[in-house]
């Protein structure tokens, strides 16, 4: 600590230091008065304002934002643009009957949405120009409607793996609009999703799309995305039946039963059983091209099944009298 004393001592009383240290005070004395001068000069700067919409009835339902932003370009001195650009709570409020217009419309004049800026400022600013120069707002008197939540987007598993099944929390949501709008809505689908290369279940969350004036209860859900194990398989043993057969008559084919290949999920081929599909002979079919063998179809694939095709294509048949 003696050294260091001594140090300090010599450096401030050192002729070269002396003359920084001077140089110093000036260029910071220079400087602070350059600032003062420079904030003292008339600028137009771009500040935000929130507009709050205030006073709504309670058997009301906006489906526009109760809250929006106005990008008003100001004229004052730096200084004071320098303090509105760091307040972050400067916003005016409008109140719902003032400027409710009816049939589910309200708006507010330019000169109005100005006023209640011009209020928020200092005297000496000038309001330049306001962007957007009035506010709309819509609404509707509780009318809603339930629908299904869908995906949209790009989803895809890693190679070997696919989506088995998709799980919505929760799977519906309440929209609020006009009439008009929700006699034409069937579906919400969630923002544009983009996950790829994921072999686990992918559990994400997402904001829902929907159209201008239009609210969504709730705006955000859960999704998961589970995954399996791509697997060929097959399943035989399921029976053939006949569709068509007029009264009295029976149709027997041979063989009759059949087997089916298919790609499924490994989890999901487990639970398969044969009663889950179903394969079909046509008599109408038959009694129009009769021949020796009959065509058969794959009627009923169980959901998960993709490629499903038969082993046979064409079988023997008999039609009998009961």
């Amino acid at each position: 600590m003696p050294h260091f004393a001594k140090y300090i001592r010599h450096f401030l009383f050192n002729q070269t230091s002396k003359e920084v240290l001077v140089f110093l005070f000036f260029l910071i004395l220079s400087g602070v008065f350059w600032i003062i001068l420079t904030l003292n000069e008339a600028y137009e700067r771009e500040i935000k304002v929130t507009v709050h919409i205030k006073g709504i009835p309670k058997n009301v339902v906006l489906t526009s934002n109760e809250i929006d932003t106005l990008r008003v370009i100001v004229r004052d001195k730096g200084w004071i643009l320098l303090r509105y650009l760091y307040e972050k709570n400067r916003n005016i409020n409008i109140t719902f009957k003032n400027y409710d217009r009816g049939n589910g419309y309200g708006n507010t004049s330019s000169s109005d949405i100005k006023r209640l800026i011009v209020q928020q400022l200092e005297m000496s600013s000038t309001v330049i120009s306001v962007k957007p120069d009035k506010m709309e707002f819509f609404y509707n008197n509780g009318e809603r409607k339930r629908v299904p939540v869908r995906w949209t987007g790009r989803v895809i598993p890693e190679q070997l793996y696919f989506i088995s099944h998709v799980q919505y929390w929760p799977d519906s949501v309440d929209v609020y609009a006009s009439k008009e709008k929700l006699d034409s809505i069937r579906t919400v689908y969630t923002e544009p999703l983009n996950y790829v290369g994921f072999r686990d279940t992918l559990i994400i969350n997402s904001k829902l799309s929907h159209q201008k004036n239009m609210k969504v209860v709730p705006d955000q859900i859960r999704m998961g995305f589970f995954t399996d194990v791509l697997t060929e398989e097959s399943m035989d043993g399921i029976p053939i039946k006949a569709i068509n057969m007029p009264e009295g008559k029976v149709l027997r084919t041979f063989p009759p039963k059949v087997k089916v290949h298919f790609i499924t999920g490994v989890s999901l081929f487990r639970k398969l059983r044969a009663e889950d599909f179903s394969v079909i002979a046509d008599y109408n079919e038959i009694s129009l091209n009769p021949s020796e063998k009959c065509n058969i179809y794959l009627k009923t694939i169980p959901h998960g099944i993709s490629r499903a095709t038969l082993d046979l294509k064409q079988v023997d048949y008999l039609i009998e009298e009961e």
